[in-house]
């Protein structure tokens, strides 16, 4: 199989080639904890390793003091070794899942580079590290950015067996399938196992996935890395293990709509295309090849990969956006494959172009929303800071990238590929250095601030009315239960559901949240 050679000459040694190489430093790294933690869940995982150090237990995760049932262990240790390093930032939380999806970056361009061609490789590589979805868990103090590491290091490593009946890359699958399972569970197994059994399948060949799947040293590694952890948790909770973690945060996710996630058997189909832009327009162009590529043994392996992942999670009745993603790695090397077949430049552009213009107009769009009607009256409130947030630097930086972008665009010497290469680096270098700092500074920035300012008070705080948000409980450095105050105590509330005659001291009070002291 050969890559491409885009139009204006090849990527490999070019400036670009080079530009693409360093892609994933920067869209990892840069301003990585540049924005206050997200609630729910990058306070919830950040509190959860921070809670593992106030506690001393290192085996087990608690949640402002109640068992965190949510997920394995593998990520808490990664997230306490930045802990560790760096204190108890934003930087060290997000650490491993940046490390993680470099990682996952450079591990598809070097599988690729051999199989597909040098060029196809670097735009694998190049599509892996900007693409949004990506992107946003690779930054993100939760598990995804890791189990998608996991999850392409093994499925890679079983390609690698297939093709050559080589034992070690099956044994090295094994490993990462079991750091799967301590990262996130089942899922882990589940999609290597069906996605294999299916390429076999589509082969006819049954005994080629049996000694695979049930190769018996492979399952040693597997159970020798991942059982004892799963035995301490059952030891230590019993059934409440059983039905927190494998019945509520697996077969319910699956079951049925867990925590109000839930859309249409079409949510993906939709999902995908934004999840890949700016490449978008690629996969539709990779897309129209599928009748071709699956008569070869590679293309039709990468498309069962992603069509598998692709059906399980529509047929599950809870979903989210980064669940699809588990399937998206096979399409960063297919959209390489493919990218030199594309023709016009200006249907691939759109999207971009839009997604680009969308960002000078945020503060205005979110002012909109919070002097209208609808959502959460706490959300209007946090969004009518968006005009006083967005400063001078946002707005200049916003609008000159989008003017940037409109000037190499319509250059007339500049080929797609390489339009679309500086798309996505223009594109990662605003969200990560002022996009996503700005709205975090709008979601969470008063989160944070009454977190500091109940850190400095030293005294016991609750959540009053209010849905917790664990990262406040990260920024005070200590748990924080929910409950009615009594008098003299200190509490964080909603400013929606806090009456005008409530008898409190307000200590701190910000877009949608407010500090208060109950008075006698």
């Amino acid at each position: 199989m050969h890559g491409f050679h885009p139009a204006g000459g090849p990527l490999a040694g070019s400036l670009l080639g080079r530009l693409i190489l360093a892609l994933p430093l920067l869209a990892f790294l840069l301003r990585l904890g540049g924005a206050p933690l997200f609630d729910v869940d990058e306070g919830a995982f950040s509190e959860a390793t921070r809670e593992m150090f106030e506690r001393g237990d290192f085996l087990f995760t608690y949640l402002n003091g109640a068992p965190r049932f949510d997920k394995p262990i593998l990520v808490y240790w990664l997230q306490s070794i930045g802990y560790l390093i760096f204190g108890a930032s934003e930087w060290a939380f997000r650490l491993p899942s940046a490390v993680a999806a470099i990682v996952w970056s450079y591990a598809t361009y070097f599988f690729a580079r051999r199989r597909v061609g040098e060029d196809a490789a670097l735009l694998a590589l190049a599509v892996a590290c900007t693409a949004l979805g990506p992107f946003a868990i690779g930054r993100a103090a939760t598990a995804d950015g890791l189990l998608n590491c996991l999850l392409a290091l093994t499925l890679f490593d079983v390609w690698r067996h297939l093709e050559s009946g080589r034992h070690a890359p099956l044994l090295r699958a094994f490993v990462w399938i079991g750091l799967g399972a301590l990262t996130k569970g089942p899922v882990a197994l589940i999609v290597p196992g069906t996605v294999s059994l299916l390429y076999c399948a589509s082969r006819g060949d049954w005994n080629t996935w049996f000694r695979t799947v049930f190769n018996p040293l492979g399952l040693l590694i597997l159970t020798a890395i991942a059982a004892p952890w799963y035995a301490y948790a059952y030891a230590l909770h019993g059934q409440d293990f059983i039905d927190g973690f494998i019945m509520r945060h697996n077969v319910q996710r699956f079951s049925g709509s867990l925590e109000g996630h839930g859309g249409s058997a079409f949510y993906y189909l939709i999902a995908v295309p934004l999840l890949l832009l700016p490449w978008s327009g690629l996969f539709f162009n990779a897309l129209a090849r599928i009748r071709s590529d699956v008569l070869d043994p590679l293309r039709r392996f990468l498309w069962i990969w992603f069509g598998f992942v692709l059906v399980f999670f529509s047929l599950s009745g809870t979903k989210l956006p980064h669940y699809v993603l588990y399937g998206c790695t096979p399409l960063f090397i297919l959209i390489g494959l493919h990218a030199g077949e594309a023709r016009r430049a200006w249907p691939h552009l759109v999207a971009p172009g839009l997604l680009l213009l969308l960002f000078p107009l945020l503060p205005n769009l979110f002012d909109a929303l919070a002097h209208g009607s609808l959502g959460d009256g706490f959300y209007r409130a946090q969004l009518a800071r968006a005009l006083e947030v967005a400063n001078g630097t946002y707005i200049t930086a916003t609008v000159g990238g989008l003017m940037l972008w409109v000037g190499i665009m319509f250059f007339p010497r500049i080929r797609l590929i390489p339009k679309l290469v500086i798309t996505a680096a223009l594109q990662v270098i605003l969200l990560a250095g002022i996009v996503i700092p700005y709205a975090g500074e709008l979601a969470q920035g008063p989160v944070k601030a009454a977190g500091l300012k109940a850190r400095e008070l030293g005294e016991e705080v609750m959540f009053w009315r209010f849905t917790t948000a664990p990262s406040f409980s990260v920024y005070r450095q200590a748990i924080t239960l929910k409950g009615n105050p009594e008098a003299g105590q200190v509490a964080l509330t909603r400013v929606d559901r806090l009456p005008a005659d409530a008898p409190v001291d307000i200590l701190f009070r910000e877009g949608g949240v407010a500090l208060v002291r109950i008075k006698p």
